[in-house]
């Protein structure tokens, strides 16, 4: 893993500390959370935008007879 030094104002130390205390293990985790969850946010609205630039105009709706395997037929003896 990587170590990043970061730095914060006093305000968002104190609701840092209030809800994930620094003589907890658990901070770090908490911090790790909230990039990942604030990046997938990020990563969602870039996909938002990008449908709204070009949206799916497509008429083709999903057939699930299309995914799922076919039935094997049984032979017939003649």
């Amino acid at each position: 893993m990587k170590q990043i030094l970061i730095e914060l104002d006093d305000e968002v130390a104190e609701k840092l500390e209030r809800v994930s205390p620094g003589r907890s293990r658990r901070r770090s985790e908490f911090i790790r959370s909230a990039i990942r969850r604030a990046l997938w946010e990020l990563e969602e609205e870039a996909t938002a935008e990008a449908y709204r630039r070009e949206p799916d105009t497509s008429k083709v709706y999903w057939d699930a007879a299309a995914w799922e395997p076919q039935a094997r037929r049984k032979r017939t003896r003649r």
